[in-house]
């Protein structure tokens, strides 16, 4: 198993809310969405299962207004946080990508041991 990733600082998403990070992966990049409820995170390909589209139209918004679920801004598809599960919109019944993940010391890590990486 390689080495775990950083991505970012933990106080970078704000508590239950979601926030797009860049990685290059040997000369790879990787767009996720780092998704943060109290300790718990959870990461993201940041690609609606429908067509592909990064979720976002505006950097930094992928929640819906009430806050409760992440929104792909294209299609209006709409995702539970907790597994990526589209509750509704056209992919309905798909998941966005989730990867591997932890949360150590103040830093959102990216266990890059699986293979989708």
């Amino acid at each position: 198993m390689s080495a775990p990733i950083p991505i970012c600082r933990t106080d970078q998403v704000p508590n239950r809310s979601a926030h797009g990070f860049l990685l290059d992966l040997d000369d790879r990049p990787l767009n996720l969405i780092v998704f943060r409820r109290d300790g718990d995170v959870r990461v993201f390909v940041n690609a609606c299962p429908h067509v592909g589209t990064p979720l976002e139209i505006f950097p930094g918004r992928f929640m819906t207004r009430d806050g409760r679920h992440l929104l792909c801004s294209t299609h209006g598809a709409r995702f539970r946080p907790e597994d990526g599960l589209c509750i509704a919109g056209p992919c309905k019944g798909k998941y966005l990508s989730a990867l591997p993940c932890f949360n150590r010391d103040g830093t959102v890590w990216l266990s890059s041991g699986d293979a989708a990486i």
